[in-house]
């Protein structure tokens, strides 16, 4: 059945949405339409309220807030953790809201990595985000490993997304770490984790996902799915602001390894104001925190969550699954005939939450969305990437955005801006 490409249609999906009480509380650029949540999250109101009440007891507790107040900071990490940890499908001791994504590489490498004679490699994808690929690069390097030898890269048959097959023949005998993207940051593909997890556990490899494109658009089942380890941030789909804190999960079957980065907030917290020399590692996910939690950055994240329990994952997979298949099929229906490759998987098994679209104008047509008031995202060479959010996007708001990159098309407004990208795409 043809799809109905009027904005009445746009409007009546809009009037069966179970979330749409939910934009009221999202600050909303006045006349924007925003579609670059995939890259940072808008501010919720309840973020706000987070931070507002952490900085309230910072102002009127000073240092008594660590231990006084509704929220004391020496545990304000670990109590919202077991929040998220629902949120990835882990137990509560499994996850730390804690560091950055390359931290926290680098913290499960330090930790899990134990290459021998036998085994030594670290797998990852040739399309894997620069930062993880540079950490996987260093830390070799730190074990005196050369980084040609021991990363191997699963390659890719389109430029775009990775086969099973593809990563299953790169898990050989010598492998000790896979370590791969729950979603392809360019194309939006979304791997099969329990199954890429069965496949290297039978051969005796860890299995670690980067989640930073999945966390807060698909439910996980990290610990079900006997996921090694997993690593993310929160200021994409989960809404955590610019920098905020990140995240990992540490299988409980693992909890007995000491951090191979050990800091104090690692500690028993029992015994971390002892001042002893001798490390008390703390039970669960909370020994492989470093340093002292910064705070004004995990706030904003608590009031986020509250947000997601009271929507709950499967509703806010169920509406970016129709969202993005909307978009991709007003896209194809609306400006199909200027060039727009759609590189995203089809099955919604298979893909994440934005829609990707290749273009060899990409970065102009870009530039032109950002005059006619749409935020999209642009990755290099080619790629627009564009993701309306379950929390704030309306089927309106994908309808209005797709009639302003029509307009651009057809009146090749676009071809005033020159084809590269910002400093910061």
């Amino acid at each position: 059945m043809a799809l109905d490409t009027t904005v009445q249609y746009a409007i009546e999906m809009d009037k069966h949405d179970k979330m749409s009480s939910f934009k009221k509380e999202f600050y909303l650029p006045e006349n924007q339409l925003y579609m670059d949540g995939n890259s940072l999250g808008l501010m919720s109101k309840r973020s706000e309220a987070t931070l507002d009440k952490l900085i309230s007891s910072w102002r009127e507790k000073g240092i008594d807030g660590w231990i006084e107040g509704e929220n004391p900071w020496f545990t304000y990490p670990e109590k919202l953790s077991e929040r998220v940890a629902k949120i990835v499908g882990a137990q509560g001791n499994e996850v730390m809201v804690t560091g950055s994504i390359t931290v926290n590489i680098h913290q499960m490498l330090a930790t899990l990595f134990h290459p021998t004679a036998e085994k030594s490699v670290i797998v990852v994808d040739e399309l894997n985000f620069p930062s993880d690929i540079y950490a996987v690069e260093s830390h070799l390097r730190l074990r005196g490993l050369d980084p040609a030898v021991s990363m191997r890269k699963v390659k890719s048959t389109d430029g775009y997304t990775l086969t099973l097959d593809a990563i299953e023949e790169m898990l050989t005998e010598d492998v000790a770490i896979l370590m791969l993207p729950s979603v392809l940051y360019r194309s939006g593909q979304l791997l099969d984790l329990r199954r890429i997890t069965e496949m290297a556990h039978a051969k005796g490899i860890l299995v670690g996902f980067d989640l930073a494109h999945s966390i807060g658009s698909v439910p996980h089942n990290l610990h079900n799915d006997d996921v090694d380890f997993a690593i993310w941030c929160h200021y994409k789909y989960m809404n955590n602001g610019p920098g905020g804190t990140g995240g990992l999960y540490i299988h409980e079957r693992h909890h007995h390894e000491l951090p191979g980065l050990a800091g104090w907030f690692g500690s028993d917290k029992t015994k971390q104001f002892d001042m002893s020399h001798e490390f008390s590692k703390a039970n669960g996910a909370g020994a492989y925190q470093i340093g002292t939690p910064n705070l004004f950055s995990t706030a904003p994240l608590s009031g986020s969550v509250e947000l997601f329990e009271e929507a709950g994952m499967d509703a806010v997979r169920s509406k970016s699954l129709a969202l993005t298949k909307y978009l991709r099929e007003l896209i194809q229906a609306e400006a199909g005939s200027f060039g727009f490759v759609d590189v995203t998987p089809f099955a919604d098994e298979s893909r994440g939450g934005h829609i990707a679209l290749a273009h060899p104008e990409a970065a102009r047509i870009c530039r032109a969305l950002k005059e006619a008031n749409v935020v999209p995202d642009f990755r290099a060479p080619d790629i627009i990437r564009l993701a309306p959010i379950s929390f704030y996007s309306s089927f309106e708001d994908v309808w209005e955005m797709v009639q302003r990159l029509k307009t651009i098309m057809v009146e090749e407004t676009y071809k005033t801006f020159t084809n590269e990208r910002n400093v910061v795409a």
